[in-house]
């Protein structure tokens, strides 16, 4: 079987890409119109199929057919951190943007990814217009919330809805999601705290968090955070869930204790805990993006595994 071809919409810096191209698919076209993301994808994947700018903007003769189309769709709308405000809300609208494209692509998966609320936003109305839109179009639905510490190397409390449509009733009965895997991977193996890192990671005196952060935090096991309350008491021994708001707000980025203080954690640690390749760059951007881009992404290793199945099923239509 040849190559299964994607159509990346909403791309961001790519977290599902990576995803898909690491379980043998190739991404043709991609889109995303934040040009700090834009930035990012490029310096990691070239200038080959991203276009730049509003997909709204964007006609769907110029998009090309494909195989797939992935969209990790814009979520804070539906977000229970967000206002909630789902298709009232421009960004929400923004679905409607991939069955228009879809319509035209005509592709034999759609795969979609959202935050977990999305199922439950507004009693479920959301999700049932999600679903009979895709009908409409003639596919048949399979979703499933996952999250990324059971996929076995992945130390961040992070859950995420995901929802897979087919044409072909065939495949749809034959894919299904993956099963958990026990995590053995834990926060230490992703982050050497024998490493002296850039002193703007690390609290000093000035900040107004200073003592009561070495007070708190008096061992290098665990991993804390500062909420809308201040510091957490709870001390996490995976990650919390990384939030784009880290760029906003920078005392939101997960903190632990290394050899030489309490700091924040790196954007560099933050992509591993999103399990991103090492050979993985930020560059030519502020580093309060790239922590929203941390924040926004995917876990990769969880797409991998669902972008596999998918995979599977397809290959397996082919050869038959």
């Amino acid at each position: 079987m040849n190559k299964p071809t994607v159509v990346s919409l909403f791309s961001g810096i790519g977290g599902i890409d990576i995803a898909f191209i690491q379980a043998g698919f190739e991404i043709i076209w991609a889109n995303d119109k934040d040009p700090n993301a834009c930035v990012t994808y490029r310096n990691n994947f070239g200038d080959t199929y991203l276009t730049e700018g509003n997909i709204c903007d964007i006609p769907e003769s110029d998009i090309p057919c494909a195989d797939i189309i992935t969209a990790g769709f814009p979520c804070q709308s539906f977000s229970i951190m967000g206002y909630g405000r789902g298709f009232k809300d421009p960004r929400g609208n923004l679905f409607f943007e991939i069955i228009r494209i879809a319509e035209k692509v005509k592709p034999k998966v759609i795969f979609l990814e959202n935050v977990k609320n999305l199922i439950y936003h507004d009693k479920g109305k959301t999700f049932i217009t999600i679903f009979n839109k895709l009908a409409e179009l003639g596919y048949e639905v399979k979703y499933n919330i996952q999250n990324a510490k059971t996929h076995g190397n992945i130390p961040q409390e992070r859950s995420r809805t995901f929802i897979v449509a087919f044409l072909d009733t065939n495949i749809l009965d034959k894919f299904k999601f993956p099963d958990k895997i026990e995590l053995t991977v834990q926060i230490n193996d992703i982050i050497d705290r024998t490493v002296k890192h850039d002193d703007i990671y690390y609290y000093g005196l000035q900040s107004k968090y200073y003592e009561e952060l070495n007070c708190r935090i008096t061992d290098m096991s665990g991993i804390y955070r500062i909420d809308d309350t201040g510091i957490a008491k709870k001390k996490y021994t995976i990650s919390p869930t990384l939030k784009a708001n880290m760029g906003t707000y920078p005392d939101r980025v997960p903190i632990i204790r290394d050899n030489f203080g309490i700091r924040k954690l790196t954007p560099y640690e933050c992509l591993a805990l999103q399990g991103f390749p090492k050979e993985y760059v930020f560059k030519s951007i502020p580093m309060e993006e790239a922590y929203k881009q941390c924040g926004n992404t995917v876990c990769v290793p969880v797409v991998k595994r669902i972008a596999e199945n998918i995979y599977n099923v397809l290959k397996e239509q082919n050869d038959g």
